[in-house]
């Protein structure tokens, strides 16, 4: 299995605030988007990381993070104006040997190197998977003045989460027939009628949106379950995907 990595980063954090972009700010003494880096570079089933930055963006990687992003042999990819434009112009540039294509959000740096063996796996079972949490609080439908206007049923609701994990083929078949920009990538692999696997995730693969979500990534990073020497059949690996 090799597979392509590719870490769209050219968002423009509005909602995060500050002088500076959400993948800029440290957590633990490191940029977040060198956090999400280094959980692939490394890998032996990893034969090439992309990270997608906005224009604006490209000088600051390419003088300031140059040895970092250098050494670690990422390849900087421009991004568009809308996270699918930016994976499509990543899957343009998707070397010929990958079979799979992971794309990971640059602003989800908690992620066990345990939960990345899980969605590689059933991804090689199924052909694509998704990391993904079950929904357990009440979820309430609130209208533009914020009064609630019902409750929705969370039976069988999960939280979408990445890394995602698709046949390259199979994404690019996806992003052709998209005529509009999707939530996820697993949204548009749906939309051509192709079922996405869902592999447990854990709350602790944050998505930092705001300065809350970073201390609380800052809170659980150094926490993550480490692999075990002999790997144990886990519940992906037993189901009939």
């Amino acid at each position: 299995m090799k597979v392509s990595v590719i870490i769209p980063a050219a968002g423009a954090s509005r909602r995060f605030g500050g002088k500076r972009k959400k993948i800029f700010e440290h957590l633990k003494g490191r940029p977040v988007f060198i956090r999400s880096i280094e959980l692939f570079v490394n890998r032996d089933d990893v034969c090439q990381v992309q990270l997608v930055v906005a224009a604006e963006d490209m000088e600051i990687m390419k003088t300031r993070y140059a040895a970092s992003v250098g050494f670690m042999g990422v390849k900087l990819t421009l991004g568009g104006p809308e996270r699918t434009d930016s994976v499509r112009n990543a899957l343009a540039e998707v070397c010929e040997q990958a079979e799979y294509v992971c794309v990971h959000d640059a602003a989800r740096p908690c992620v066990s190197a345990v939960w990345i063996d899980a969605v590689f796996s059933a991804a090689a079972k199924t052909g694509s998977a998704i990391l993904a949490y079950p929904v357990h609080g009440t979820l309430k439908r609130v209208g533009p003045a914020r009064r609630i206007l019902g409750t929705a049923d969370r039976d069988g609701l999960w939280e979408a989460q990445t890394p995602q994990v698709f046949r390259t083929e199979l994404l690019r078949r996806a992003y052709q027939a998209a005529k509009a920009p999707a939530g996820d990538d697993a949204a548009l692999v749906e939309a051509i009628g192709q079922s996405v696997a869902v592999v447990p995730g854990d709350p602790r693969n944050v998505k930092i949106t705001t300065r809350s979500d970073l201390a609380l990534a800052a809170a659980v990073v150094d926490g993550l379950p480490k692999p075990k020497l002999e790997k144990s059949r886990g519940p992906f690996e037993e189901a009939q995907w």
